[in-house]
């Protein structure tokens, strides 16, 4: 019997929000398995090479997606992270209309867009979810809106595009140290909450969700499709 492969190397990967935390850490992940990665991010890289191919992506603008779908004859894997909360805001509904544009449309377009490369693939679509896929989110109800839907996205396409040859699957995360969670951490009393219910006490880190997202996108794990694994240091099972 053959040894389980986690070889990505040679792989053609794309990353949305891919500049900074959770992104930029999976995408790291990647490039230094061997793959070839590019960041997709409204962000301009800076500096010198990192290793990654760079593109200026804004995941609202359909035209722009398709722009760039056009110019990408291959991709094997797309990982869908990027999002925003409009904080303090969502319950406006310019804002809450604003972020479930870009973490639920933005991936719908991303992944009907990118397809075609990923049929010819055999690829895969890894969605980042969160913990408010499956917890109220009173401060932020379009973002926990968006990210439960993208579960259910997920489900869906995998379902859809199976006989493509394309699985889909997400990934949950924790709470990790992210600039997005930068609040939060310096909230004396949330954070107290949040580190007690976790069995360790401690907060993930950006690198801890890049080995799921490998192994989501490897032959290991084949027989997966639809699915959203939680990468949360056992918040979501105390």
């Amino acid at each position: 019997m053959a040894a389980p492969s986690f070889d990505v190397s040679g792989k053609q990967v794309m990353v949305t929000g891919g500049r900074r935390g959770i992104g930029l850490a999976i995408g790291e992940a990647f490039r230094d398995l061997g793959a070839t990665v590019t960041l997709a991010d409204l962000s301009p890289a800076t500096g010198g090479s990192d290793g990654f191919k760079h593109v200026v992506l804004d995941v609202c603008d359909a035209a722009a997606i398709q722009k760039l779908a056009e110019g990408t004859p291959k991709l094997d894997v797309l990982v869908q992270c990027a999002g925003k909360i409009n904080r303090g805001r969502e319950y406006e509904f310019e804002a809450f209309q604003d972020t479930i544009n870009t973490h639920l449309f933005g991936s719908f377009r991303m992944a009907t867009a990118f397809k075609p490369q990923l049929a010819a693939a055999k690829g895969s679509i890894i969605n980042i979810g969160s913990m408010y896929s499956y917890f109220g989110s009173p401060h932020a109800p379009a973002y926990g809106a968006a990210k439960a839907a993208l579960v259910q996205l997920t489900k869906s396409l995998a379902l859809a595009w199976a006989k493509d040859g394309i699985r889909v699957n997400a990934i949950a995360p924790g709470w990790i140290k992210t600039e997005l969670t930068r609040p939060g951490r310096e909230n004396p009393e949330f954070f107290r909450k949040v580190s007690e219910r976790l069995p360790d006490g401690n907060w993930g880190e950006p690198e801890d969700i890049g080995g799921a997202a490998v192994f989501l996108a490897s032959p290991a794990a084949k027989l997966i499709t639809g699915v959203t694994i939680p990468v949360d240091g056992g918040y979501s099972a105390s």
